[in-house]
């Protein structure tokens, strides 16, 4: 998902889109860098975190977690396919975004998905 907002990010900065207003917030120019500098740190501790993560899980709350979010990942994975299988457009200010990216968006849900669903079900019984 913070991969994702990179390249949302990034898209927004190319097209022009700035100023624009989301969530209420106003994103101009002058926050593009600063964004992109918090989402790569935090794309990078997270892959710090996921590469050392412990497997298999120990712990039953461990493994509850690792089942909600391989479904909130599986829930977004199948909303980016509907996307696709039925045309559903999204606009952002005055243009549409690109059904390729909702490409993207089944392929990295739906892998986030899997392992988290492959790390909660490799929980080793006591």
């Amino acid at each position: 998902m913070v991969a994702a907002k990179i390249l949302f990010v990034l898209w927004i900065s190319a097209t022009g889109l700035t100023p624009l207003i989301l969530a209420g917030t106003p994103f101009t120019e002058d926050a593009i860098m600063p964004a992109m500098i918090f989402n790569i740190s935090l794309l990078a501790v997270l892959i710090y975190y996921g590469w050392h993560m412990k497997s298999p899980v120990h712990s039953p709350t461990e493994k509850s977690l690792l089942l909600i979010t391989g479904v909130v990942f599986l829930i977004v994975a199948v909303i980016h396919f509907a996307r696709l299988m039925f045309g559903w457009e999204l606009i952002v200010g005055d243009l549409g975004v690109p059904l390729w990216l909702s490409w993207l968006g089944v392929v990295l849900t739906g892998y986030l998905s899997y392992a988290s669903f492959h790390f909660a079900f490799r929980m080793r019984a006591k």
